[in-house]
């Protein structure tokens, strides 16, 4: 198979790990069902929550593992740990084996938890080595769908089992085992380096997949909303969204089949034309086009060079620990993403303390917008992270937190439109969060000691986990009655306010950080622009400044509508924003058959540029 259709194969295989990586986004469906299966108290269903949360503590041992062992054994081990955690759980469940006492079922909750951080740690090392040019919007698209996994788990289990409350349960914990070690052994395959020198452009695949994931995001939140209402069937949403999953596949096979069957490669969607014309450096007359196409053959294997300036440090994790930088970062992240996991870790309780019978479709909007919220930083980063205006990181979180503040208060309204807003909010903003983090993690502290260095930022979510869920434990407690049951807004009134100051608090740290690094994400934009001008200048050593960013042998006359072959260059007015830093601006492509161009594209000029 060609390079780049294993390339989007593997991406392939990274959506689908991620779809069903999140086994512990959909404990809030069945949270009330296992409490009453095992009668539990509130503060002990909290405990399960952090145990699940737990694992990612030791989150670190899957970055090691991705340095040493092959990928594909890092993922089989991931879903046998799985398998173990859910597996055996259910089996106590259904009598197979002896009851479990409440602390072996908190320590299978942990290995559960911690089999998440090696199937994740697999998807971001693929999406990184295999995309290096385009990482942000692969890893955004990717992430993505973990927020879908919830909705998945869901669908699955309303279609398929029994709605008592037992049986409920048991499915919940038994399709958490099978599917990831079903999809795992799948994908393992796919989930290899694969050699991307040379590759072709990946324009047209990656807005392929756009469209895939903004329908498939759609898709979820009318499906979603319609079981809400009950117009839709959980088996209908379930095949709509299984077809969805699927979908992306029609990429690497594209690409196979362009390899198959020769095409003339051209430019694609130009809007308008400018003519240009090639005047010799020395004598002042006019190249041909032909004279043109025969040095641009004799130079078609001249590669531009750009180093990596997209990262403010390569740093190891003890060196990281001693950075006032990751310290704000970590408690930006403990505030934001953190606590948009335990408001979902506790949906279950607070939908119903409100007397809400819908929980599993609540779960499922807040996953649906989650998925949109992972989303949109890829989707930014693709269209306008050459623009000058683009925020740096650190502001988009600044920018996310702000709503999801809002809506910690907007809970404090007792009417069931405010829940479904307020969580709507809450699962787009910590999703971005969750996003963002990926590359700002690369971003600050390097890409060598990514996998490790991450698992100890995403370390945060069990701590905020204890945290706050053993406050919200402690409050609901207060506020019931003798049985330890509470109903009504009062239950988890407090815990509205506290998570909603704590994100404000967030928000102020989170504009700190931003003020101690925009120096570096204005440094890392300004030298993006000085790599191009130093790659024109590699390309026409003789070029001057002038026109900034286009060299002095290129002349160009009025906007014309003369053939390419008839003495000029034909340039495409359009931005192409698809690569991302440090690769911005730069890719090769082939004109036509008879001679191989360099495309650079401008930010002065917001227009491709034809080199020969």
């Amino acid at each position: 198979m060609p390079p780049t259709a294993l390339q989007w194969l593997s991406l392939v295989g990274v959506v689908w790990l991620q779809s069903i990586s999140g086994t512990n986004t959909n404990f809030p469906a069945y949270s009330s069902q296992l409490k009453q299966v095992l009668s539990m108290s509130q503060l002990q269903l909290n405990n399960l929550a952090f145990a699940s949360d737990a694992g990612k503590l030791l989150g670190w041992f899957s970055g090691i593992a991705a340095v040493y062992l092959p990928l594909w054994l890092v993922l089989i081990i991931g879903s046998a740990l799985g398998l173990i955690g859910y597996g055996v759980q259910y089996l106590s469940l259904i009598d197979q084996i002896p009851s479990l006492s409440y602390v072996q079922i908190f320590a299978l909750t942990v290995l559960a938890g911690h089999s998440i951080c090696w199937i994740n740690t697999v998807s971001y090392v693929v999406s990184i080595r295999n995309f290096p040019c385009n990482q942000q919007v692969v890893v955004g698209l990717t992430t993505s769908y973990q927020g879908l996994s919830a909705k998945i788990y869901t669908d699955i289990v309303d279609a398929v089992f029994s709605h008592s409350l037992f049986e409920r349960a048991e499915a919940y914990l038994l399709v958490n085992s099978a599917l990831p070690l079903i999809v795992c052994f799948i994908v393992a395959p796919l989930v290899k380096d694969i050699d991307v020198s040379g590759q072709r452009n990946v324009d047209a695949g990656f807005k392929v997949m756009f469209v895939i994931t903004i329908v498939t995001g759609i898709y979820s939140i009318i499906s979603s909303l319609e079981s809400i209402s009950g117009g839709m069937s959980a088996l209908d949403n379930l095949i709509g969204t299984g077809v969805l999953l699927l979908a992306p596949l029609v990429i690497p096979l594209a690409e196979k089949l362009r390899e198959k069957v020769p095409t003339k490669s051209n430019i694609n969607g130009e809007t308008k034309v400018c003519s240009f014309t090639v005047e010799d450096q020395n004598d002042g007359t006019v190249r041909s086009v032909e004279e043109g196409f025969k040095e641009g053959e004799e130079e078609a294997d001249r590669e531009v060079q750009v180093r990596d300036v997209g990262v403010r440090e390569e740093i190891g994790a003890r060196t990281m620990l001693m950075r006032i930088d990751f310290w704000l970062y970590f408690l930006v992240y403990f505030s934001g993403a953190t606590l948009g996991m335990v408001f979902l870790n506790n949906l279950g309780q607070i939908a119903e303390s409100r007397g809400s019978s819908r929980t599993s479709s609540l779960v499922s909007l807040c996953s649906s917008f989650g998925f949109f919220g992972r989303l949109m930083p890829s989707f930014l980063d693709y269209y306008i992270s050459r623009s000058k205006h683009m925020v740096s990181r650190p502001g988009l979180i600044v920018l996310s937190m702000v709503p999801m503040a809002g809506a910690f208060f907007l809970l404090l309204s007792p009417t069931n439109i405010s829940l479904y807003i307020g969580t709507a909010i809450i699962g787009v903003c910590s999703g971005a969060i969750t996003s963002i983090a990926v590359t700002t993690t690369r971003e600050l502290f390097g890409t060598e000691n990514f996998s490790v260095n991450h698992n100890i930022v995403v370390a945060n979510i069990p701590l905020g986990s204890l945290i706050f869920g053993y406050m919200a434990a402690m409050l609901y407690r207060k506020e019931g009655n003798r049985d330890g049951k509470c109903m009504g807004l009062k239950c988890y009134r407090n815990n509205f306010v506290i998570w909603g100051c704590v994100c404000i608090l967030g928000i102020i740290l989170a504009i700190i950080l931003y003020a101690r690094t925009r120096k570096f994400y204005l440094k890392r934009h300004d030298h993006h622009e000085t790599q191009l001008a130093a790659a024109l200048t590699a390309v026409h050593p003789t070029s001057r400044a002038t026109p900034p960013g286009m060299p002095a042998n290129v002349s160009s006359s009025p906007t014309s509508t003369r053939p390419a072959d008839a003495g000029s260059f034909r340039i495409g007015l359009k931005p192409d924003p698809t690569l991302s830093p440090p690769f911005a601006g730069f890719r090769r492509v082939f004109r036509r058959k008879e001679g191989a161009f360099l495309v650079v594209s401008t930010p002065e000029f917001d227009c491709d540029v034809l080199y020969s």
